[in-house]
């Protein structure tokens, strides 16, 4: 028989049970039952828990049907035909006994009261996107649980790159990027972009994100993909198509939010008519997050009380257009208006026509988010000489209403 060797001596073995269906006792229903039960219940453990109280939570798994619960102190033979053992009680000498029963059956035991006398330790854990993290440090959980919390929200950020290598099903993401600065995208849309094969990118996307891509990730400007005989929205709808019945996972990156301003549906439509799988990656539209970047507010408790969003991208006197801009103009609260750089001349005068106020705030913010952002200050009247005096380009934000003037300006 082999020496029993202290712990101290070696590190543990790092080792995944697989305890569904298999009986686990849990000797104690106090806060570190209350602790470890869950991961327990979701590996799909049978547990029977020894002990003659227990703190609600523990108390409510036992009712619902999630654990038997023992009403007793521990006997010896509790123990007997179980896989796994967790020992928790504050009475050391029923710890110790339990303990030792545990190691004449050969079960492996945690012990809460004394990591060196159990044969099992109990790792600090987290998961992200079917990845389970388990860390051990030895008699320093605080720092497993940093090692952890570094790890998964590298993981669940994208920050730690950690794409699927077997049996990885395509998908095409439609992600919305947010208004520019790649901090913004949402944590969702940055860890899809890591998993990439593909991405389609547009030039308002978070630009600054593409460069931190794996060298095998092909990025496409949607702007230069061949149109042919296609349209260019149809002409990217088939690129998505194309590269996902290759097999590949892509990814369609957006400026803001998909579904604002940004044809997501039509991509969506496309890809559900081809019997292609896709997901919808909301973002931080940037009708909101640039004036705010800019130190401007939509709404303001005393000022405005409702905001609307509408598109520039047509003058009010293009048979195209779908905004009724008498109406806008009768509002009292926040006007935002994007793709309408070139056209606010036009839209300043129409707004004037229907009852706006000539002498109306209005601000435009130009790169929003990004270090090349800056703010003009005009009003309705003087905001198409501004833009050619002040030589204000697209992309930018424009912003009408009262709440111009609340706030210091950014």
């Amino acid at each position: 028989m082999a020496e029993h060797v202290p712990h101290a001596e070696h590190p543990a073995y790092p080792v995944g049970l697989r305890l569904a269906g298999r009986r686990v006792v849990v000797i104690g229903g106090g806060q570190v039952a209350q602790r470890r039960l869950p991961a327990l219940v979701a590996a799909g453990a049978d547990v029977t828990l020894i002990s003659p109280s227990a703190t609600p939570s523990v108390e409510a798994m036992a009712e619902s049907g999630e654990i038997t619960w023992t009403r007793r102190r521990y006997e010896d033979g509790d123990i007997a035909d179980a896989w796994y053992a967790l020992v928790a009680t504050g009475d050391a000498d029923a710890n110790a006994r339990a303990s030792a029963e545990a190691e004449r059956t050969k079960t492996w035991c945690v012990r809460s009261d004394d990591a060196d006398a159990a044969t099992a330790w109990t790792p600090a854990t987290g998961r992200s996107d079917g990845v389970t993290v388990a860390v051990l440090t030895g008699r320093d959980p605080r720092r497993s649980a940093a090692v952890r919390d570094a790890i998964v929200e590298g993981l669940r950020d994208g920050t730690l790159a950690a794409p699927h290598h077997r049996s990885r099903a395509p998908f095409v993401a439609l992600v919305g990027g947010g208004p520019g600065d790649p901090d913004l995208i949402t944590v969702r849309g940055r860890r899809l972009l890591a998993e990439a094969d593909v991405v389609i990118a547009d030039r308002l996307g978070p630009r600054d994100l593409l460069d931190e891509l794996p060298p095998h990730v092909e990025v496409i400007d949607a702007a230069k993909i061949p149109y042919g005989r296609f349209m260019a929205q149809e002409a990217i709808n088939n690129a998505l198509i194309e590269h996902a019945k290759a097999g590949k996972a892509v990814v369609r990156l957006k400026g803001g939010d998909p579904y604002v301003f940004g044809r997501g549906m039509e991509e969506a439509q496309a890809l559900a008519e081809a019997g292609i799988p896709y997901t919808v990656v909301p973002g931080i539209s940037s009708s909101i997050s640039v004036p705010s970047a800019a130190g401007i507010p939509v709404t303001h408790r005393g000022v405005a009380h409702e905001f609307t969003v509408v598109s520039g991208h047509v003058a009010p006197d293009d048979p195209r257009s779908l905004v009724d801009w008498k109406s806008l103009a009768r509002l009292r609260g926040t006007l935002v208006i994007l793709m309408g750089v070139d056209k606010i001349g036009a839209i300043a005068e129409a707004l004037i026509a229907h009852g706006k106020a000539p002498g109306t705030p209005l601000a435009l913010v130009q790169e929003g988010t990004t270090a090349a952002q800056r703010r003009v200050d005009a009003t309705l009247a003087t905001v198409a000489e501004t833009v050619r005096a002040e030589d204000v380009r697209p992309p930018a934000v424009i912003v009408i209403g009262d709440v111009v003037a609340v706030g210091p300006r950014k």
